[in-house]
């Protein structure tokens, strides 16, 4: 028994099990089981890759205990079963409109954003947007007495919009969620600190309005590169003396130094560890005896090196120390001074 991974509309992705000896080819479209009823997609993963990504995309699953889907693949799509699928995408457009005017009717603060027929027209599934919990009860009726089957709202992110709908990004590229990106990560705005970028929420964000999906990817390369770099603000002795760090350039590997007196330059990583690795002072001599001492009152013997250096070196004064006694000396009076006279002339 095979598992083969299966994509829908707006890359929506399920997985099924093959019972059956012949496997599909990649991106040749089958009919699988649905709930109540059967649907259409496009086979995008088969055997080992389909499994691992089957463990990938659950909580629990590894691959020491795999996850098996309850679905089935039934059979592979004929030329027939094609052509309802392509009718059935074309009439979802004219569904979206119908569904945005019982939602104004209904005067709900939502956003609809795309609808998707099951392939044997049992189910409905329309994907909406909205800035809080929406009571869309007495839509559901309206639209399943409208429709004549089940329907199923399905409330999204502005992400999983953007992934669903497609578009072209600040780079001129396809939006990276919608074209070869699995799953969607959290991004956090320290992400944009660590690749030193700028903070301006219209420099940072993709066409859904949050943080753009690349900071997250590119993250790592970012973090490992720089552990190569000397931080910025950090001090160097360099051969021209002590240079603070301004700022480095990972990908032409080249750091910005400041001398002393204001002046900047700026040098490979290379020449950088050279110039650290070099030492630039001369190691320090051994204090020597001054020449004017030669002899002590040792007579004819010779002065040695730490007789001379105790000679010169200043002497430590003793430290008193201190009464343990805890008291005070007790404060001379009139009566203790004339006991002491009678004492002297006694």
């Amino acid at each position: 028994m095979e598992v083969i991974e299966v994509r829908f509309k707006g890359a929506r992705k399920e997985y099924y099990t093959l019972e059956s000896e012949a496997l599909p080819s990649i991106g040749e479209a089958v009919v699988v089981q649905a709930e109540r009823g059967e649907d259409l997609g496009h086979v995008s993963a088969i055997g080992e890759d389909a499994q691992l990504k089957c463990a990938g995309s659950c909580n629990g699953c590894d691959r020491a205990a795999p996850y098996e889907p309850k679905a089935k693949m039934l059979r592979v799509a004929s030329e027939l079963d094609t052509n309802v699928s392509v009718q059935l995408r074309k009439a979802e457009e004219d569904v979206r409109r119908k569904v945005m005017e019982r939602v104004r009717a209904h005067k709900l603060t939502m956003k609809i954003s795309d609808t998707e027929w099951q392939w044997d027209r049992k189910k409905l599934t329309v994907y909406f947007t909205a800035e809080k919990r929406i009571d869309f009860r007495a839509l559901v009726r309206d639209l399943a007495s409208l429709f004549r089957t089940r329907i199923e709202l399905r409330q999204i992110g502005a992400r999983d919009e953007a992934k669903r709908l497609h578009g072209v990004g600040r780079c001129g590229r396809e939006y990276c969620c919608s074209s070869w990106l699995p799953e969607l990560r959290p991004v956090s705005l320290s992400l944009a600190k660590d690749q030193r970028l700028s903070l301006n929420p219209s420099q940072i964000s993709g066409g859904c309005g949050r943080l753009l999906c690349c900071l997250r990817y590119e993250h790592d390369f970012y973090v490992k590169t720089r552990k190569r770099f000397p931080k910025e603000g950090r001090i160097l002795n360099t051969a021209i003396g002590q240079e603070r760090v301004e700022a480095v350039d990972i990908f032409r590997e080249r750091v910005l130094l400041k001398s002393e007196d204001g002046a900047f330059r700026s040098i490979t990583l290379v020449e950088l560890a050279e110039e650290a690795a070099t030492p630039t002072h001369a190691p320090a001599q051994a204090v020597q005896p001054p020449s004017s001492l030669v002899t002590f009152d040792a007579k004819d013997e010779p002065v040695t090196t730490s007789q001379a250096v105790e000679s010169v070196a200043p002497r430590r004064r003793k430290r008193r120390r201190k009464r343990r006694g805890g008291g005070r000396r007790r404060p001379t009076t009139d009566t203790d001074s004339d006991d002491a006279k009678r004492d002297d002339e006694s």
